[in-house]
């Protein structure tokens, strides 16, 4: 648990901040979703750009590290168990 301090700053817990790849220096966004505050990556700024016969995003500014296979099955298997717990008699 975490308290919402005068300044309205609050701290995320290391191990949320870890399963999440929150780094210092990321840009989060807040959205108010069901009466649940959610809090997000800002989503990357990209242009796009002519690469032979495709179109790629490139990334503009820094970026976070990919997302190893460990994290992808960490997170899927994490929003199974909410599915799981949020079925009707589950």
């Amino acid at each position: 648990m975490t308290m919402i301090d005068k300044a309205g700053r609050l701290v995320v817990p290391k191990a949320i901040r870890d399963a999440a790849q929150l780094h210092p220096g990321t840009q989060v966004r807040f959205r108010l979703s069901g009466g649940c505050v959610q809090i997000e990556p800002a989503p990357l700024n990209v242009q796009l750009e002519r690469r032979g016969s495709v179109i790629v995003a490139v990334p503009r500014g820094s970026t976070p590290p990919p997302l190893t296979s460990s994290d992808v099955a960490a997170v899927i298997s994490e929003v199974r168990t909410r599915q799981d717990r949020e079925k009707p008699g589950g």
